[in-house]
């Protein structure tokens, strides 16, 4: 029975019955304008533009590090994007935003190792010279993607790229060295040194790996959105949270093999209840309330007794 209760299946129950539950209480409450299939499509296609922010921070996560540059760097580098687009088609489109968040994330692992304090503080600064260069870049100018490269603003062209993102995470965490290192960095970072893992090389790595998938992130949300304005004054913290909240799912389910899924299912359960209280018609303040709470709650409950599943 222990066995059956740590097991993959055992957590796919788990998450099954998350999305019945939130679903069935939000279809009973107003089931005249919730979750009908085409609504529920439309809701998972939102939420795994999440979902792959989600897989790239769970490399740092279970690390014990934060990022809040996240959505300074979806922001710049959708601009970067969508500006070399116009000249390169699609090519500059995808490499723009892939190498403009992939060269973030060095330059943040770089600098967390070098000034040695807390991740907290370094991709806060970070993030307030992303906001400056994303105006620069910008020039105060709303940038728009132009119709003819939107491919991968709905289906199947989200979906193939996040399910290309889902596989890549997947290789690295069990064909590579990577997802080992991490978790054993996160477990104890003092007795992986002591192993000979090479802890700043693989935080490093860590970082760029998140940033890369944050360069997804962009090409997906500005798909998805059509366009991208600069934002200062901190205001691109708020792009942070949701992918975070699918990592914490990642971290907590890890103890039964199945983060990536549970990233995926968990930012799915994430967009019902959103989607849920903008049916209701309930106010933002309320909404983030009790999602926050949802959250917390369900993180606490699958995390307890897991071995290393509570994040640092």
């Amino acid at each position: 029975m222990q066995g059956f209760r740590n097991s993959r299946l055992f957590g796919f129950m788990i998450l099954a019955v998350m999305v019945v539950f939130f679903y069935a209480v939000f279809k009973i409450l107003t089931p005249s304008n919730f979750g009908s299939p085409a609504n529920l499509f439309s809701y998972f296609q939102s939420s795994i533009i999440y979902s792959v922010g989600g897989c790239g921070l769970y490399f740092i996560v279970v690390m014990g590090l934060f990022d809040f540059a996240v959505g300074a760097n979806i922001v710049l580098s959708s601009i970067v994007g969508v500006i070399l687009s116009e000249k390169l088609g699609y090519v500059g489109f995808i490499v723009g935003c892939l190498g403009c968040a992939t060269l973030v994330g060095i330059v943040i692992g770089i600098l967390y190792n070098r000034l040695n304090v807390p991740s907290m503080i370094v991709t806060v600064g970070i993030m307030l010279i992303l906001e400056s260069v994303a105006v620069f870049a910008a020039g105060g100018v709303k940038q728009t993607l132009a119709p003819e490269l939107r491919f991968f603003s709905g289906a199947p062209g989200n979906i193939i790229l996040a399910g290309l993102a889902f596989a890549l995470m997947w290789f690295i965490l069990n064909y590579t060295r990577i997802g080992t290192y991490c978790n054993a960095i996160g477990s104890n970072e003092f007795t992986a040194k002591n192993m000979g893992i090479d802890v700043k090389k693989y935080k490093l790595i860590g970082f760029a790996l998140l940033h890369f998938f944050v360069g997804i992130m962009a090409v997906l949300t500005v798909s998805y959105g059509t366009t991208m304005t600069a934002l200062t004054g901190m205001s691109t913290m708020s792009r942070n949270f949701q992918p975070l909240m699918g990592t914490f799912f990642g971290v907590a389910f890890r103890k039964y093999g199945n983060p990536i899924s549970a990233i995926v299912i968990g930012e799915f359960i994430i967009a019902i209840i959103f989607n849920g209280f903008v049916a209701l018609g309930a106010p933002t303040t309320i909404q983030n309330v009790v999602t926050g709470g949802a959250l917390l709650a369900i993180v606490t409950l699958t995390a307890r007794g897991g071995r290393g599943s509570v994040v640092k």
